[in-house]
């Protein structure tokens, strides 16, 4: 994790900028203060917590089986996690961690070689967010092998744990943006709901490409796509959302999916539950649920964009 990378005021607005966990973060706040220490903290916490790419974390050590003792963060993301899991129909589950890896889309291992059947077979065994729990605070695996990579919740998670620490210290108004997830609150430094721009799911020299803008407050907002994070094998391009029935990268005409939910967390996790399911299964799911939107972009027989959204 990097150290802070700016901090100036804008109109009685704060600004914080920088590196974390392999991306970049931007935080705007209404207010007189630095909390550019307490973002940091928060920060290294949530990493030295839930990230399996320190190994020094919480979660590599269970991963590792050396210690099966968890904290509040990992006991809030596994409660969420079996929640989305259960919504999803399996479709979410971070304990395909292991496939993730196999794939070379993971925290180990960066393989150039296709697994073949029978390891994808043996691994996709120890796979089961609803065979794992935790009681007085340990953690109960479904097998020794069983893994866990909750990098996509983290984000959100980093997001809602920064709003719940800058509310503490009586901020209304702010934006905070992780690796493109983000949590709202308030009004902007104009004192209207906060613009909010939805990328295409498109690679262009300048990085980013509008499909809309939305006005936002008071939520979560996070994205999840295979257009950016892929590999190409002997049987064609593959994207890094793993299905936990075939154990394999998971192939539908979904590109990109947007989720609008109650935090960001949440928000993140159903993000990529849609990316992990047919797109008329994804926008069900989302129609259940209380105030949750969605907007899913996939792919016409004709190679143009479709813009699919939840219908609330």
């Amino acid at each position: 994790m990097s150290g802070l990378a700016s901090c100036s005021p804008d109109v009685s607005f704060v600004t914080l900028s920088g590196g974390v966990w392999n991306t970049t973060y931007t935080i705007k706040y209404r207010g007189d203060a630095s909390l550019a220490d307490s973002v940091q903290v928060i920060m290294k916490q949530v990493e030295m917590s839930l990230s399996p790419f320190n190994e020094e974390s919480v979660i590599s050590l269970v991963n590792r089986n050396e210690s099966m003792a968890v904290d509040e963060n990992i006991r809030r993301v596994f409660s969420l996690s079996r929640e989305v899991n259960a919504i999803s129909g399996k479709a979410f589950d971070p304990t395909l961690s292991p496939l993730i890896n196999l794939w070379g889309f993971g925290y180990t291992g960066h393989e150039s070689q296709e697994p073949c059947d029978s390891l994808i077979a043996s691994t996709l065994a120890v796979v089961g967010i609803d065979s794992c729990r935790i009681e007085d605070g340990v953690m109960y695996k479904k097998a020794p092998e069983t893994t866990f990579n909750f990098s996509a919740v983290t984000k959100g998670y980093g997001c809602d744990e920064i709003a719940r620490m800058l509310k503490r210290n009586g901020v209304v108004d702010y934006m905070i943006e992780i690796g493109g997830e983000i949590a709202l609150g308030g009004l902007n430094d104009r004192g209207r709901l906060w613009r909010i721009m939805i990328d295409a799911p498109v690679d262009t020299i300048a990085g980013h490409e509008g499909l809309m803008t939305v006005e936002l407050s008071d939520c979560g907002v996070a994205t999840s796509g295979n257009y950016r994070n892929f590999r190409d094998t002997k049987s064609g391009r593959v994207g890094h959302t793993i299905s936990s029935v075939t154990g394999r990268p998971v192939a539908t005409s979904t590109l990109s999916a947007t989720v609008i939910a109650p935090d960001c967390a949440t928000a993140d996790a159903l993000a990529t539950a849609c990316m992990a399911m047919p797109a008329d299964s994804a926008l069900t799911m989302i129609n259940r649920l209380p105030d949750v939107k969605a907007l899913l972009v996939t792919l016409a027989a004709d190679s143009t964009f479709t813009v699919l959204q939840s219908n609330k």
